[in-house]
C-alpha cells in the first residue's frame, strides 16, 4: 500500500541528453569546444520545484523560501488556511502529533511547514494565533506573503488538481502532505488523515544524512544519528 502514498512531481528530474562524444567528470561534460558546467539534479529541481520567494513566518520573520527553509534540510509541507471549515483544524491537529513524535528532531534536522492558501486574510499575527491554538511547538513555521508567490508555490509544489473547476477550490489542496529530503532530491506524500506514527513512518523513507553527513561518516568523522 506504500506506493499509493507516493507522490511525484512532473518533470522534477530532467533528462541531459549527451549529443556526440563526450566524458563525464566533476559535474563537467569535457567536448572538443570546451567545457561548460552541467548542473546537478539537485540544482535542477530547485529551479524548477523551489521558487525563492519571500515569505513571512508567523513570528513576522522575512524569509527566502529556498535558501532558508528548503536548503539542506528535511521538510514536511502543508497547506491550510485559519478560517477553513473543512479538514485543516483535523489536519493540523494531526500534525501536532507528528510533530511530539518526532520530538526535539524538529527545528534541528526536520522542518514543518503550513503555508495558507489565503494569503491576503492570514496574517502573520493571525496565523500566530492560530499556532498558540494548536499548541505548536518550535521548527513549525506558519507561513504567508503574496499571493502571487503562494500561488506559485503552490503549484510548483504539486498541489494542484488537473480539473480548473477542482483546482480553484482551495479546499481541494489542504488534504495532502509533502516531505521530502532537499539535499538528495527525495520527496513523497501521503493524505494529511494518515495516523500519525504512519505519517512519521513514511518520512522514514527520505531520512537519509545530507551529502556533508554522508562524507563524514565514510571519513570516519560522524557517528550514527
Amino acid at each position: 500500500m506504500r506506493n499509493l502514498y507516493w507522490r511525484t512531481f512532473a518533470g522534477l528530474l530532467g533528462v541531459v541528453l549527451l549529443v556526440g562524444v563526450a566524458v563525464m567528470s566533476g559535474g563537467r561534460i569535457a567536448l572538443a569546444q570546451g567545457e561548460f558546467k552541467v548542473k546537478t539534479p539537485r540544482e535542477r529541481l530547485a529551479e524548477r520545484s523551489f521558487p525563492n520567494v519571500t515569505l513571512t513566518t508567523h513570528e513576522g520573520k522575512k524569509v527566502k523560501f529556498y535558501d532558508d527553509l528548503m536548503k539542506d534540510k528535511i521538510v514536511l509541507i502543508n497547506f491550510m488556511y485559519v478560517k477553513c471549515e473543512g479538514t485543516c483544524p483535523g489536519t493540523t491537529t494531526n500534525l501536532v502529533k507528528v510533530q511530539k513524535l518526532l520530538g526535539d528532531r524538529v527545528g534541528k534536522d526536520i522542518f514543518m511547514y503550513s503555508i495558507t492558501l489565503k494569503p491576503e486574510e492570514d496574517t502573520p499575527e493571525k496565523l500566530a494565533a492560530y499556532a498558540k491554538a494548536y499548541k505548536v511547538g518550535p521548527g513549525w513555521q506558519f507561513l504567508t506573503g503574496d499571493p502571487k508567490d503562494v500561488e506559485l508555490l503552490r503549484q510548483k509544489l504539486g498541489f494542484i488538481d488537473r480539473d480548473p473547476v477542482r483546482d480553484a477550490n482551495k479546499s481541494n489542496h489542504i488534504g495532502m502532505l509533502r516531505w521530502g529530503n532537499e539535499p538528495h532530491t527525495l520527496w513523497a506524500g501521503c493524505p494529511a488523515s494518515l495516523p500519525p506514527a504512519k505519517i512519521v513512518k513514511e518520512i522514514g523513507l527520505v531520512d537519509w544524512p545530507t551529502a556533508e553527513e554522508a562524507q563524514k561518516k565514510r571519513m570516519g568523522g560522524g557517528g550514527d544519528r
